[in-house]
């Protein structure tokens, strides 16, 4: 006490309130010092929901911790003294108590105590897929269109959104952009959750994850190992050979899709062919598709995707014609 307080100054003091929030996306218990010590030094550390996930975990650790939604007044009347109330927030973050605070601060009143909002967890990055595992998981169960669904049944919404996907890109609308991709992630969880009912050789989304991990840290040995790569195409051959062992391929044309696009099918056997260092010259035939694969071949070595050039030239098209309708594109 300094010299110019005076005794009964503490007994007006008023207090401190923390509002503690966490996230659920983050196991029970692990949370920041700075939290820890909070709960430790309260006065009273109070909590709105029974079923709070936290709560075995605080108790575990000796705080008490009481069940109950006071009101704003009775939260200011419990920091009365200088006490120290945390609150537990619930996963809305309690917006009715702040809402209250918020009211009876702007009356003034009521000397306020303190305010402080304190995170214990933080979401890392990536933590929002959980939610969309657990949203799908509900869906799959509680949906009579989506309960029924069936890996060859969805394979043409792959394909549709992986267009979608690629025509915000080449629009270069940013917001576009962000949706198709969750429509393109939500055809992978969908698939994900499906094959977990398999019978005989079910997996799950941490199977494909943990999958495509291990796959990256393998085929980037110089990123994740010992090896090097200076230059973009040594990183892609390094990527195409290794792919090859992994899969015991005899060609470099093993695992090319055949039932892609044509142009797009040309372009990648051509890419192969030169990427493995191979001489082999171009079919001649008469016909229209001789010249295509010409054209793609050729579009490949100069670095341009002759799918995308061709979506170009083909929108310029659309649009001239529109014009010529007298319609905006």
């Amino acid at each position: 006490m300094n010299a110019t307080s005076r005794p009964e100054d503490a007994a007006v003091a008023p207090g401190r309130i923390v509002l503690l929030t966490t996230s659920h996306r983050v196991a029970p218990g692990l949370l920041s010092w700075p939290a820890w010590q909070a709960l430790h030094a309260a006065d009273r550390v109070l909590c709105a929901d029974g079923a709070h996930p936290q709560l075995p975990y605080l108790r575990e650790a000796g705080i008490a911790v009481d069940e109950g939604a006071p009101t704003a007044e009775e939260l200011v009347a419990a920091c009365s003294g200088g006490r120290t109330v945390v609150v537990v927030a619930t996963g809305e973050g309690e917006p009715a108590l702040t809402d209250g605070l918020a009211r009876l601060a702007g009356s003034g009143r009521v000397s306020m105590p303190d305010l402080e909002l304190l995170p214990a967890s933080y979401d890392l990055p990536g933590a929002r897929l959980l939610d969309l595992v657990q949203v799908m998981d509900r869906i799959r169960l509680e949906c009579p269109w989506s309960s029924q669904q069936t890996h060859k049944g969805l394979a043409k919404y792959g394909i549709e959104e992986a267009y979608e996907l690629v025509e915000a890109i080449e629009d270069g609308d940013r917001d576009e952009l962000r949706e198709e991709l969750g429509d393109v992630l939500l055809q992978v969880v969908f698939h994900s959750r499906i094959a977990e009912e398999d019978p005989e050789a079910p997996f799950s989304i941490d199977d494909v994850a943990g999958g495509i991990v291990a796959k990256l840290i393998h085929r980037h040995p110089h990123v994740f190992g010992d090896e090097t790569a200076t230059t973009p195409e040594e990183v892609k051959e390094h990527w195409l050979r290794t792919k090859a062992i992994e899969k015991r391929r005899e060609s470099v044309t093993d695992g090319i899709p055949l039932g892609q696009p044509g142009l797009a099918l040309a372009s990648k056997l051509a890419s192969r062919v030169r990427t493995a260092g191979l001489d082999v010259p171009l079919p001649t035939g008469e016909g229209i598709g001789y010249e295509l694969l010409a054209l793609a071949a050729r579009a490949e070595a100069q670095g341009v995707d002759p799918e995308a050039a061709l979506r170009v030239a083909a929108r310029t098209y659309r649009d001239a014609v529109r014009a010529a309708e007298g319609l905006s594109s």
